[in-house]
């Protein structure tokens, strides 16, 4: 790879580490898995149908177009990472699809979604245990990322409350080694 396109990648991935992320605290850390604590979060969610890829992909468009106000009258919202996605409770083919809003912004704050299947919603303070690894998030890695985070809670007396949320930190362009994604199961605080 030439030197030039070391610095174009590079700066790309400085670009993407930049954006906003939510705050959490780091209760406990075990190599790639952490338990952590968020603060309540706002979201912007959709629900789509499909398998996996397809829902997160369907979801994408019309929240993006809600956060860069094209569906909308008003500002753009600043783009946040990462981008959420769980099955809706019960459902095998049914998905929440979630961009986190920036810190600072509640629903009151922020500009009223025009689509009608974009929500806004506030999410509890939680206490997560996520599992970190890299490169493209085909469904073979999830699961098997999935059963590593299952283990390791079975193995500290903890269980998981709900479904799975998988988090994408990363645009599609980025090359899959420089990719961030992780699972995350919600637990209670012990």
């Amino acid at each position: 790879m030439s030197v030039a396109a070391v610095t174009i990648v590079g700066g790309w991935v400085l670009y993407m580490r930049s954006i906003d992320q939510p705050a959490f605290e780091i209760v406990r850390k075990d190599g790639s898995i952490e338990l952590r604590d968020y603060g309540a979060l706002t979201v912007a969610e959709v629900t789509r149908s499909g398998d996996r890829e397809a829902a997160v992909r369907a979801g994408f468009g019309p929240l993006a177009r809600y956060i860069f106000a094209k569906d909308r009258q008003g500002e753009k919202i600043a783009m946040t990472a990462p981008v959420t996605q769980q099955r809706q409770a019960d459902a095998e083919t049914t998905w929440l699809v979630h961009f986190i809003m920036p810190e600072g912004k509640d629903i009151g704050s922020l500009p009223q979604p025009a689509a009608g299947d974009v929500r806004l919603l506030k999410l509890a303070p939680s206490r997560r245990a996520a599992i970190r690894f890299s490169g493209r998030a085909n469904d073979q890695m999830i699961k098997l990322n999935e059963q590593r985070l299952l283990s390791w809670l079975k193995s500290q007396g903890y269980t998981a409350n709900g479904p799975a949320v998988y988090a994408y930190y990363d645009d599609p362009l980025t090359p899959g080694v420089f990719r961030r994604n992780e699972v995350m199961y919600q637990v209670e605080r012990q």
